[in-house]
């Protein structure tokens, strides 16, 4: 049975399952080179829409520009580069294990909110950037 016909027996929700993983873990830039870490980082979210809702509670974050966006567990906004120091894949996310910290899924570089390496992964710091709140615009820049 051809690869093809396999996933379609398992219907498109299976597929995905199962691809999206393998496609999403590795990614590299187009020509198959690391991504580059985000620099020049300046936007605004509006809390007020549809992001404000997805960052409404402790521990949630989203992504938007090569940045994770996450409320911490004590409330605040931090934000970090998406592309992991250790082998630049755009894997990282904020979870909430050990106080809430950046863990890249790929080979499980963990990374302290201020971008401290905090396992022997990786040596190398994770890039963050700064947050400022105005009301309902969250300000994330270098």
């Amino acid at each position: 049975m051809e690869r093809k016909e396999f996933l379609r027996t398992l219907g498109a929700g299976a597929a995905f399952a199962l691809a999206f993983p393998c496609v999403n873990g590795c990614t590299k830039g187009s020509d198959g080179d690391p991504l580059p870490i985000p620099s020049g980082i300046d936007f605004t979210i509006d809390l007020s829409g549809p992001d404000g809702t997805a960052l409404q509670n402790p521990g949630d974050f989203i992504l938007r520009q090569l940045v994770v966006v996450a409320r911490n567990l004590e409330g605040n906004f931090v934000a970090a580069s998406q592309v992991c120091s250790h082998q630049q894949t755009e894997a990282v996310q904020f979870v909430s294990s050990q106080g809430g910290i950046f863990q890249c899924s790929t080979h499980g570089s963990q990374f302290a909110q201020n971008g401290t390496p905090i396992n022997a992964v990786t040596s190398n710091p994770l890039k963050i950037f700064q947050t400022s709140l105005n009301g309902n615009l969250l300000r994330v820049f270098e």
